[in-house]
Order: structure tokens, then C-alpha cells, then sequence
């Protein structure tokens, strides 16, 4: 049988590809180090899964439930809002769509929005399915060049220079994914008035708040103007190590949210109860949920720290989210092989910087997703 064509504008993503390198090495009996992939190591909040295991057992829960998500949820999303962001006015009604993970948001969104030959606004480096799911929908790419001089946000004086007039999408995500870059109010502002002036749908992506974050977690929507023109992504995979239980949220406009419905109820049918459940007790944890867990991230980000001196690289001690952004600073700056070379003689992986894009070059990405002892016996392998 033949493909579809759009088969070969993607290919298979670049982590599940190395997985299954490492998987078959580690079936050898080779110990890998994986400081490659975001995957919080560590537990979601007891009372979640004490929350999670009830609900399990009632009458309803394993019946199909509703493509918005039970009230409950999504009221605990409004709250959470509110609590976090001081963002108070979103009607959980019609402003709060739950998802099955952020990721499968950048997916609705696009096929509520984009047709073939629409451009989309993407960050170069940034995150790949941004890309991947554009040129799935035979979208056409303008990559936006993010700088570490201009600490990874946006020239908008730039953008304004370009034809504009078929632009339906902007991607924006910060804190920063790869760099941990974080941005300012105004900042933030500046972009929202530019996609505001030229009637663009701008989409924060945004799951990295609360990680190591020195600024005041930041939401789209903290810009009053932005909810014309602005949908916000978000999710509880990094902030409360829930990552396999896919729970992430869209907000936004109700018609925004009801265009992005007609799609997502076509792809799935609705979140498993108790799941949903542990959500809404996951964000009732809050400022102790995130000092205790933030002690810990800055525990292993010290480490890897000393992992990064010992292999003579540049990094920003102030960054925000679970990953280290790196520079090379030896005279061959080829990120790919460089990673190979770390990979073939310590049985460590860590994340090219550009597979995030043309502009990731010369840079490494790590994972903080890794226990104390396994982050000393990278670090001891590379100084032995």
C-alpha cells in the first residue's frame, strides 16, 4: 500500500527513535545514563494517587465520560488559574477545554486553524512537534530566530518587517523549551499587540511555570488584551510528575474552545474518571507542593552543574523548567556528534541542541530527570 504524501514531509520523532537505540543496548546488559528526555522521575503528591485509587472503584468510573471533561475538572482548572497566575477571569464553562496531554492540543489547534498553504510562526530552536504537525498539514514553516543575546525571546521589530498576510499561527512557549529561557511582562505584552495588529492566533505553550522559576509564573492571559487573539497550553506532566497520566488543558475564548471541540471529540472519547479525579488534587497542591519539589530540582541542577564544567561546557546558572542549555566551547561544534562521542564513551545521552533547530547548533541539552545517584555515577563516569 502506498502512503499518504504527507508521510514523507515527517518522519518518526527523534527521541522515539533513540529509545529504542538505548533499549536495545540495555538489553545487552549496557547500563545507559539518559539525561537526554524530560520525564519527571519522581511522584506525583501522595494524596493524587490516595485520590485516584477511590475513584477507581466507583460505578462510573470506567464508563466513557464527556469530550469537555467533567465540571469538576475544569472548575479546579479555573481555580488553578486564579491561584497560580492570577488569572480571574476564565468561565470554566466555555473558556476550559481538558486534554489527554498539552501535546495533543498542538495538534487540535492546528487542524482547527490551519489549511494547506497557511504559514505558521515558529520558534527556531523550540519544540519539534510545532514543526512536525505544521508540515504534516502542508502548512508552510516561518521559522522566527531566537537568540541567546536577546535571551531566546522573539525580535518583533523583525517579524514586522515580513509579509504577514497569510500568517494564521504563532507558537510561543515560555519558560523556554529547550533553553529555559524565561520573559518578562512587557515582553510578553509586545508579542500579544503584535498578533493582536496583525490578526494572528497566538499560542502560549506553557508547562514549565512553576520548575525553577525565580519570576512570577506567567500566563498569556495576564495581558488583558490578549484573550481575542491568544490560546494558552498548559499541563500537569512537569509540574506535578504526571507525565503518563495525560492531563493538559486549552484556554481560551469560547470560540476558540468550540472549534477545537469539533475536532478533539472526533479523536477521543473523553479522559478516564479517576484520572480526572486526581487532577483536580493535584492543582489543590500548591506553594509546599512546589518548594519541596523545587529543592530537589535545584539538588540535581548542581550536579549537572559539575557535569557540565567537567565536559568544558557554557551554561546560564538563571533558567526556569527541568533542563540544563549548554554550549560547546571546543573548536569542533558539531552538537550531533559530539553528543555520539559522549554517548560511545560513557554511555550517556544527552540531547543534541539541534534537533530543536537550525539555531540550537553548538548546543546540548540535559535532563534533570534523573534520581541524585544516577546524576553522581554520570558525573563519576566522566571524571574517572
Amino acid at each position: 500500500m502506498i502512503v499518504a504524501k504527507r508521510m514523507h514531509q515527517i518522519s518518526e520523532y527523534f527521541f522515539s527513535e533513540k529509545m529504542k537505540e538505548i533499549y536495545h543496548l540495555e538489553k545487552k546488559g549496557i547500563e545507559i545514563i539518559n539525561l537526554g528526555i524530560g520525564n519527571p522521575d519522581l511522584l506525583p503528591p501522595k494524596e493524587v494517587i490516595h485520590q485516584m485509587k477511590k475513584a477507581s472503584e466507583l460505578y462510573n468510573a470506567n464508563t466513557y465520560q464527556s469530550y469537555t471533561g467533567i465540571e469538576m475538572l475544569r472548575k479546579a482548572i479555573s481555580c488553578w488559574y486564579e491561584k497560580t497566575y492570577k488569572v480571574s477571569h476564565i468561565d470554566h464553562k466555555e473558556e476550559v477545554l481538558p486534554l489527554m496531554g498539552s501535546k495533543e492540543g498542538i495538534m487540535h489547534i492546528s487542524l482547527s486553524y490551519l489549511e494547506k498553504g497557511d504559514q505558521v510562526l515558529i520558534p527556531n530552536p523550540g519544540y519539534p512537534t510545532y514543526t512536525s504537525i505544521s508540515r504534516f498539514l502542508e502548512s508552510e514553516i516561518i521559522y522566527y530566530d531566537l537568540h541567546e543575546r536577546e535571551n531566546w525571546c522573539p525580535n518583533i521589530q523583525l517579524l514586522e518587517n515580513k509579509d504577514l498576510s497569510k500568517v494564521k499561527i504563532m507558537w510561543i512557549n515560555y519558560p523556554h523549551m529547550p533553553t529555559g529561557a524565561t520573559i518578562t511582562f512587557e515582553k510578553l505584552e509586545e508579542i500579544v499587540f503584535f498578533a493582536k495588529k496583525n490578526r494572528i492566533l497566538l499560542v502560549h505553550d506553557n508547562p514549565y511555570s512553576f520548575i525553577l522559576n525565580d519570576q512570577r509564573p506567567l500566563s498569556i492571559f495576564n495581558i488583558k488584551e490578549a484573550k481575542d487573539i491568544a490560546l494558552e497550553l498548559n499541563s500537569l506532566s512537569k509540574s506535578y510528575n504526571m507525565a503518563g497520566w495525560r492531563v493538559g488543558m486549552i484556554i481560551g475564548k469560547k470560540e476558540f474552545i468550540k472549534n477545537i471541540l469539533k475536532v478533539k471529540s472526533q479523536m477521543d472519547s473523553g479522559m478516564y474518571y479517576p484520572i480526572q479525579i486526581g487532577a483536580i488534587e493535584a492543582m489543590n497542591q500548591y506553594s509546599e507542593w512546589f518548594k519541596r519539589l523545587n529543592i530537589e530540582y535545584c539538588k540535581r541542577k548542581k550536579i549537572i552543574w559539575e557535569i557540565c564544567d567537567s565536559l568544558n561546557l557554557e551554561y546560564k546558572r538563571k533558567s526556569a523548567g527541568i533542563f540544563i542549555w549548554a554550549k560547546l566551547t571546543n573548536l569542533d561544534k558539531n552538537d550531533r556528534k559530539w553528543s555520539d562521542k559522549i554517548f560511545k564513551k560513557y554511555y550517556i545521552f544527552i540531547t543534541p541542541g539541534s534537533i530543536f533547530g537550525e539555531n540550537g547548533k553548538g548546543y546540548v541539552r540535559l535532563s534533570m530527570c534523573c534520581p541524585i545517584k544516577i546524576l553522581e555515577k554520570a558525573k563519576n563516569r566522566i571524571f574517572s
